[in-house]
C-alpha cells in the first residue's frame, strides 16, 4: 500500500493492521532493523499518514471478477487472491464497501506493490497502492474508515453527518516558543465587563417585573377596543351580494348591502296597479255624472278588484253617484298613503353607513343567505382620533385606587416600550356602552368594574380587539422606570426567540 511503498534510501517504517497479529509483529520486527536505537518514537494513531483497518469490503476487476479485501487505508489496500500479481501492474477496480444494509461503490486506478503467499493454502495477499480516485470518493473512504476507528461499523446515516464520529485531540506543534518567565498574560477585561453589564441588565429586569407585578395595580383583563355600531336588517328577506371584508374602510353614507324582499315588492306593485285604476275608474265616473242628459249613472261598486277580477257596476242616481265618488277618493287617498309606505320600507332595506369606520365583521352574502328582522347584517368600529380607547376590568376589591385622570402604563404585544394613558371613566356597568374587541365572555365575570384607558400615543384601528397588559400607576417615577426595564427585557426575550426559532427551522430545512 501507499504506507509501504517508500524507498531503499530512508528508514522503513510498517504500520500495524487492526486485528492483525502478523502485520503488527512485521512492523515492529522491520522497524527495530532499520531505525538505530534511541531514535524510536511512538505515534498515536490519528498521526499516522494512512492507518490500515479490517473492513468488510471486496474487490472488483473490470471483468466482474470479485475478491474478498482484507485490509483497506486511504492509502492503499490488500485482497486474496489465488494467484499472484506482477508488482507496478496498474489496475481500474472497485472497491465494494458495506455501509450497514448499503453498499458503497468507489472506484480506483491502484498499483501493485506486492503479492505474498499465504502459509496455508495456494491463496496470495495482494497489496496495492491507490494512485488515482476521485476527491469524493476519497472523502468517503475517509468517513468510513473513521467509522471503523471509533469502533463501531459504518452506516448510511453516519456517512449523511456532518461531523465524524471520532474527532481526535491534536497534540501541540513541536519547537513551540514558551512564554518569556517574565511576561503577564493579559486578563480579558473587556469580557469580564460584559458579563458584569449582563448580570446587572438581568438583576434590573428581575427587579423591575417583580416590583411591576407586586406593587401595581394589574386588571383581571384589558383589550383594545372602539365604539361599536350595528347594522340590523331592517326586514326579513335575501341578502344581496356585497364586497365588504373585515377592515375595509366605509365612508359616511355609503351603500352597504341590501336586503330583497319579494312579498314587499309584489305589494306595492299590487298597490300601485290598484291606485291607478281607482283613479281612472273615478275619472269615467265623473264624465258621466257631468254630463246633464243622463239620468242614471253606471257606477262601479268597488274600486278595488276581488280576485284579480274586475268589480261590478250598478245604475245609481246622480245623488248616490256623487257621495260613491267622494268614497272613492277616500279610498284613493289611502291607496297614496300605503304606496308611500311600501315604498319607504322598500327604501330602508338599503342600508348605509352612518360614519366614516372599519368594518369589523360582514354577514357573508354568497349563495343568497336568507335573514330574518333584526338579524345582524355587519358591524362597524369608530376609529375618530379619540374613538380607539383601551378598557380593562379591574375587581372590585382595588377599583377604589382607581380614580380619573389617573396614569397607567399599556404593554401592547412585541412591544419594546410603554405607551402611557389616563384614566378617563370607571363605571360599575360594564354593558353602559357597547364597545368592539372585548368578547361577551369576559364582559360576565362577576365583582369587576370597567375602566376606560386613554393612550397618549393614538392606536391604529388593527388592534380592536389586541388583549394588552395595563398596570395603574401610584408612584410615576419609580413605576415609569420599573415598567421601562420590563419593557426592554421583554423585547429582548422575544428577539432572542425569534432568532432562535428562526435558526432552529433553518438548521432543520438543512438536514431535511
Amino acid at each position: 500500500m501507499a504506507d509501504e511503498h517508500i524507498p531503499n534510501d530512508e528508514p522503513q517504517r510498517n504500520e500495524p493492521t487492526l486485528g492483525s497479529a502478523r502485520s503488527s509483529g512485521t512492523s515492529e520486527k522491520n522497524t527495530q532493523q532499520s531505525e538505530p536505537t534511541g531514535q524510536i518514537q511512538h505515534e498515536r494513531r490519528d498521526e499516522r499518514q494512512h492507518v490500515r483497518v479490517e473492513a468488510p469490503f471486496q474487490v472488483r476487476h473490470e471483468d466482474g471478477h470479485t475478491l474478498p479485501g482484507h485490509d483497506l487505508s486511504l492509502g492503499g489496500f490488500s485482497y486474496h487472491s489465488d494467484k499472484a500479481v506482477e508488482p507496478g501492474t496498474v489496475l481500474s477496480v472497485s472497491l465494494l464497501l458495506m455501509a450497514g444494509s448499503a453498499e458503497l461503490i468507489v472506484p480506483v486506478t491502484a498499483k501493485a506493490l506486492r503479492s505474498d503467499s499465504e502459509r496455508a493454502g495456494n491463496s496470495y495477499e495482494v497489496a496495492f497502492e491507490i494512485t488515482k480516485i476521485d476527491q469524493r470518493h476519497r472523502e468517503l473512504l475517509r468517513r468510513i474508515i473513521r467509522s471503523h476507528l471509533s469502533g463501531r461499523y459504518a452506516a448510511v446515516e453516519d456517512l449523511i453527518e456532518k461531523e465524524d464520529p471520532q474527532t481526535p485531540r491534536k497534540r501541540a506543534p513541536r519547537g513551540a516558543a514558551a512564554m518569556p518567565a517574565g511576561s503577564k498574560s493579559r486578563k480579558p477585561w473587556g469580557r469580564y465587563a460584559l458579563l458584569m453589564l449582563a448580570a446587572l441588565t438581568l438583576v434590573a429586569v428581575a427587579g423591575a417585573t417583580a416590583y411591576r407585578n407586586f406593587m401595581l395595580i394589574e386588571p383581571s383583563f384589558a383589550a383594545v377596543t372602539a365604539p361599536r355600531i350595528d347594522i340590523l336588517s331592517p326586514g326579513a328577506g335575501q341578502l344581496s351580494e356585497h364586497s365588504l371584508q373585515p377592515g375595509d374602510r366605509v365612508e359616511r353614507d355609503q351603500p352597504l348591502a341590501k336586503v330583497s324582499n319579494s312579498d314587499l315588492e309584489t305589494d306595492l306593485i299590487l298597490a300601485r296597479a290598484a291606485h291607478a285604476y281607482n283613479s281612472q275608474l273615478i275619472d269615467n265616473m265623473r264624465e258621466r255624472f257631468n254630463d246633464p242628459s243622463v239620468q242614471k249613472v253606471s257606477m262601479a261598486q268597488s274600486t278595488t278588484p276581488t280576485d284579480g277580477r274586475p268589480p261590478s257596476f250598478e245604475t245609481v242616481t246622480p245623488d248616490i253617484a256623487k257621495v260613491r265618488i267622494e268614497q272613492f277618493e277616500t279610498a284613493r287617498g289611502y291607496e297614496n298613503a300605503r304606496i308611500d309606505a311600501l315604498e319607504s320600507r322598500m327604501a330602508a332595506n338599503t342600508m348605509y353607513s352612518p360614519c366614516d369606520c372599519v368594518v369589523a365583521w360582514a354577514l357573508s352574502s354568497g349563495g343568497g343567505t336568507y335573514i330574518n328582522e333584526s338579524d345582524r347584517i355587519m358591524t362597524l368600529i369608530r376609529t375618530g382620533p379619540n374613538d380607539i380607547m383601551v378598557e380593562a376590568l379591574v375587581h372590585m376589591s382595588k377599583i377604589g385606587s382607581i380614580e380619573p385622570h389617573q396614569r397607567a402604563y399599556i404593554a401592547l404585544p412585541n412591544a419594546s416600550e410603554p405607551i402611557e394613558a389616563r384614566v378617563r371613566s370607571v363605571a360599575l356597568d360594564v354593558e353602559r356602552q357597547p364597545r368592539a374587541g372585548f368578547p361577551e365572555w369576559v364582559r360576565q365575570q362577576q365583582n369587576v368594574a370597567s375602566v376606560l384607558l386613554v393612550p397618549e400615543t393614538p392606536l391604529p384601528a388593527s388592534t380592536v380587539g389586541v388583549p394588552v397588559d395595563v398596570r395603574f400607576s401610584e408612584a410615576p417615577i419609580i413605576d415609569q422606570t420599573a415598567e421601562w426595564i420590563w419593557q426592554g427585557g421583554r423585547a429582548i426575550a422575544q428577539q432572542t426567540e425569534q432568532l432562535a426559532s428562526a435558526a432552529w427551522n433553518k438548521v432543520n430545512e438543512i438536514t431535511q
